[in-house]
């Protein structure tokens, strides 16, 4: 078996996360179950305030290019 030092010559750089890892394989199964598994609602504002629209149909949404005129 190849290891991180070189010893035989060779990188692990093409094993399997099951070989170099096996903890954090198990952490990533652990996620995907919990994440198909459960719902996760987050609480946030249902509506914008008038100053949060008023700022958000201002010149700031408006499209910009980089650099000077005529050297775009």
């Amino acid at each position: 078996m190849s290891t991180l030092n070189g010893d035989s010559g060779h990188f692990r750089q093409q094993e399997n996360i099951s070989v170099i890892d096996p903890d954090m394989l198990d952490l990533i199964h652990k996620e995907k179950n919990r994440q198909k598994s459960c719902l996760e609602l987050i609480a946030s504002e249902n509506f914008a305030s008038k100053a949060v629209l008023q700022a958000l149909g201002s010149c700031f949404t408006n499209k910009y290019s980089e650099g000077h005129v005529g050297q775009r």
